[in-house]
């Protein structure tokens, strides 16, 4: 990420269809290293579908014929995305971050906490388990976690596309025809900022992904046209 140059921070108002997302991304990601383009963070939601990571297990497709299924090209397993979740696609100049893939990935996981945290609610990351989760273990009760962001993320010659991906206030039972990220243990469940009591819109989301991803990047956001709308 260049010390420079603001980051391109774009809204697609319509959902944006799966396979028309993945291609926007891969060119522009193209575009970045090789024409200089700006880098920029796409938020937008999709339609009801299921996507299928690198380490996806068919045994975790529990519901074949539910919502259309995708195979990624990114990282992780199995997740859903839809209506009420924010995706944040970031095609961002990696080498420029110093090439360390990990730390890459935890600057996301900080990402998402801080927004949370604009809402304060605690969440974090968990040891063995990717995304960002929260504790909602009842005093004397039995450990319970829920996931409320997923990450997954692919890099072609160090610049990152996919991303995050937030749950504002999707239908949690769509999750139900999977097993997400591979999890099965009853102990760990999803949750969105509304499910924990929190009646937050996207807007509003935005704002906090924004702000926190200025800060935790260091780096300054301008607007940007998304790469699809409805009218393409």
């Amino acid at each position: 990420m260049s010390e420079h140059l603001p980051v391109e921070w774009a809204i697609s108002p319509a959902p944006v269809p799966y396979e028309a997302a993945i291609a926007l991304m891969e060119a522009r990601a193209r575009a970045i290293r090789e024409e200089g383009a700006p880098e920029l963070v796409w938020l937008l939601e999709h339609p009801p579908l299921y996507t299928a990571g690198t380490s996806a297990k068919p045994a975790d497709l529990i519901r074949h014929d539910r919502f259309p299924v995708f195979n990624a090209g990114r990282g992780g397993q199995y997740t859903y995305h839809g209506p009420g979740q924010r995706v944040a696609y970031v095609m961002l100049d990696v080498a420029a971050m110093g090439r360390d893939v990990r730390q890459f990935v935890t600057k996301l996981e900080d990402w998402i906490i801080s927004s949370l945290s604009h809402f304060n609610i605690d969440a974090g990351p968990r040891e063995g388990r990717v995304g960002v989760w929260v504790d909602r273990t009842k005093p004397g009760g039995t450990l319970r976690e829920d996931k409320i962001a997923a990450i997954g993320i692919r890099l072609k010659r160090w610049v990152s596309f996919h991303g995050v991906s937030l749950n504002v206030d999707p239908d949690l039972d769509h999750f139900t025809g999977i097993t997400p990220c591979g999890i099965a243990d009853p102990r760990y469940g999803v949750t969105s900022l509304v499910d924990l009591g929190y009646p937050v819109g996207m807007e509003e989301a935005d704002g906090a992904l924004r702000a926190a991803f200025e800060t935790v990047f260091q780096c300054r956001t301008i607007a940007g046209r998304a790469p699809y709308s409805s009218a393409v």
